[in-house]
């Protein structure tokens, strides 16, 4: 899955994850500055990008709300049925009324009439104008006029005021018969769809805007305070931004011009990869790990400030060229971690402080971390960025603000999350190496330790060969360091390019005691095949320890696709007349394809042939070091390694020079001539 995955052309990797930046970019049209009122301006100088309204602030549109409101009368809807019907009912049951005079009924009658007139209305409507309005307004016939809440009855004060009111030659005690409540009923009602209408009316008649700022007008310039008056201008400019960008033709300029921003961003690391890092940009699995780490690291700001949910400084940028650093180089690594910070602070509030942290940041990262070999390294590391953090903000708020109270202490909490975050740099190293198969310098360390599991098992069993396996690291690692390879990852390989012959190590001259050889009783055809078996049985082991496969590449390749040649040549003089199978005396290969795989190769055929040599002079040891490698560039086993003739020559030097330190002669100590002085 994962080679089907590489194989993918370059630019689909281009496009998809640039695709996935502008569909996840934030689309509200962010107001771009930050102002706070009674404090300077911060940018340059600003002028209104297009005519727009000054609204008023909340609390003045609520205090002409609550003027209008106060001007307001409640709407009460008469009904003029009730009287009517009220008035109706009386009159027809007045003739059961026996002790009911003249006088006595027409009294009644008229009072009626009169509190129908003035309104009768529930307890709680009545409560509710008594508390809060002198008058309402009534509605009759669809007209309505304003009346005085004092005029109003209740059930019971229309009673009691008939009762009360009465002349003072009146009897009471007639009007007492009469039960007055069955005529009293509430023929006024709260209209409240009418007044809830007017409510809104009179409360749309409130302009929310205070006046007009023309297109090109001046608004603030760097420096100057941000008064009441200009805090509005600003903050109106800010809420009319974000209302124009709901419109589909605002979203659709906003996600060209990202799409046009980020893919020049990208375009730009994908030619510094073309011209100054072929090898990078050819390998498909290379430039789909730097494209999905930038992708990552944009894509989760886009999602954390779109959503809010947390300040972008908690992120741990410096992760970024940590990673790239410990896999590729310190170039790479800036250049991967500037094109996201670029893209990131298209939506970073104070974009310039945001470039200016995260630049500095990443320079930090890169030079306090040359490689990655211990945990204390990324802790000194992340101690590095921290405090670069803290220097860099504080030296901006002073050039800003030119006044240290104005630091917001916050970001310091910021910082200290961000330090902790880095912390597990140390595990994502790890899981990217699992995942696309890298190897870095913490994980070369651990298995080039030789008390692992099978470095252990290889010196056990095959004591010759893990010494041979010792002094083919110590000649390739010296080796490298001065052509510019690995020497770590060469001193690693080394020590593992030979762990098939754990399979058959008596096979092996290295790992033989006495005389007893078991090729001297095979066919060299079997013997070739016994000792070219260890390369695919090493490549069996090394799947069954789970070893990285760069590792197994050294096992694959340091031999090549060379021949036998002891074999070979031993086939040749004894049966000169026979046709031979040259593919039984050939290794599998590759040949191969690194300097790395390149030095080992040369490695292990000096050491193991110098074994044989009678003479240890610098003389033997020169010519040996140079037959042999002129011997493999004869056959073409270098030709797809990138090595210079300089490369050689200095290779074949630290060999020669290597080689004479190892089998350098030791003085004898003399004997004591008296035996006597000896006891």
């Amino acid at each position: 899955m994962k080679k089907k995955i590489y194989n993918i052309p370059i630019y689909i990797y281009f496009v998809v994850i640039a695709v996935l930046i502008v569909i996840l970019f934030p689309r509200e049209g962010k107001f771009r500055y930050m102002f706070t009122e009674g404090k300077p301006w911060k940018y340059s100088l600003l002028t209104a990008p297009f005519d727009f309204p000054i609204f008023k602030t909340q609390s003045d549109l609520k205090r002409e709300q609550d003027s209008i409101i106060q001007s307001f009368l409640p709407y009460f809807l008469l009904d003029e049925a009730v009287a009517k019907n009220q008035i109706a009912k009386f009159r027809k049951e007045r003739a059961n009324m026996q002790s009911l005079s003249q006088v006595h009924a027409a009294y009644m009658e008229k009072s009626l009439q009169m509190v129908y007139e003035r309104g009768i209305v529930s307890v709680s409507d009545y409560e509710f104008l008594k508390n809060d309005y002198f008058e309402f307004m009534l509605i009759r016939n669809n007209i309505a006029t304003r009346k005085s809440v004092s005029d109003l009855f209740t059930v019971r004060s229309a009673y009691s005021y008939i009762l009360e009111n009465r002349p003072l030659s009146m009897d009471a005690d007639v009007l007492y018969t009469i039960s007055l409540d069955d005529f009293l009923s509430e023929n006024l009602k709260y209209d409240e769809e009418t007044s809830n209408k007017v409510k809104d009316d009179l409360i749309r008649q409130i302009s929310p805007a205070s006046g007009m700022v023309q297109a090109g007008e001046k608004i603030i310039d760097r420096g100057e305070i941000v008064d009441n008056q200009t805090y509005n201008i600003l903050s109106s400019l800010r809420q009319v931004t974000e209302t124009r960008s709901g419109a589909v033709q605002w979203q659709g300029w906003l996600l060209t011009g990202a799409f046009i921003l980020v893919g020049v961003f990208m375009t730009f690391f994908l030619l510094y990869l073309y011209f100054f890092r072929q090898k990078i940009y050819k390998n498909n699995k290379d430039t789909f790990f730097l494209f999905t780490l930038i992708g990552v690291f944009t894509i989760l700001t886009e999602l954390c400030i779109s959503h809010q949910l947390f300040s972008v400084y908690i992120i741990p940028y410096a992760i970024i060229p940590i990673v790239i650093r410990t896999f590729f180089d310190s170039r790479t690594a800036i250049m991967a971690h500037n094109m996201t910070i670029l893209m990131c602070s298209l939506m970073a509030p104070f974009p310039f402080e945001f470039i200016i942290l995260q630049i500095s940041i990443s320079l930090a990262a890169v030079y306090s971390l040359s490689n990655l070999t211990k945990r204390s390294q990324l802790i000194r590391c992340s101690l590095y960025i921290l405090l670069t953090y803290i220097v860099i903000y504080v030296g901006l708020i002073l050039l800003q603000e030119g006044d240290i109270a104005k630091i917001n202490w916050m970001m310091f909490v910021y910082f200290g999350i961000n330090f902790i975050l880095l912390m597990f740099t140390y595990s994502f190293i790890y899981m990217i190496e699992r995942i696309f198969g890298y190897m870095s310098d913490v994980t070369l360390v651990e298995l080039s330790d030789i008390n692992s599991p099978m470095l252990r098992k290889l010196s056990e069993m095959t004591p010759g060969t893990f010494q041979h396996s010792l002094q083919v690291s110590i000649l390739g690692s010296a080796a490298a360091d001065k052509v510019g390879a690995n020497p770590l990852l060469i001193r690693t390989g080394a020590l593992y390019h030979d762990i098939g012959k754990i399979e058959n190590p008596a096979y092996f001259t290295e790992n033989q005691v006495g005389d007893n050889n078991p090729h001297n009783h095979l066919p060299y055809e079997k013997s070739a095949e016994i000792i070219i078996k260890h390369v695919p049985d090493g490549v069996k082991l090394a799947a069954k320890y789970n070893l990285p496969e760069m590792l197994v590449d050294f096992i694959r390749t340091h031999h090549g696709t060379g021949i036998t040649k002891y074999f070979y040549n031993s086939f040749r003089n004894e049966f000169p007349d026979v046709p031979m199978d040259v593919s039984k005396f050939t290794y599998p290969g590759p040949n191969p394809r690194t300097k790395e795989e390149a030095i080992l190769m040369m490695a292990d055929a000096v050491e193991a042939t110098s074994r044989s040599l009678k003479d240890y002079s610098e003389a033997s040891i020169s010519e040996l070091v140079n037959r042999i490698i002129d011997t493999q560039i004869a056959d073409g086993l270098l030709n797809d390694a990138p090595l210079t003739f300089k490369h050689i020559k200095i290779i074949k030097t630290v060999f020669i020079e290597k080689l004479i330190n190892m089998f350098h002669s030791r003085i004898s100590y003399p004997e004591l001539e008296n035996k006597e002085e000896e006891k």
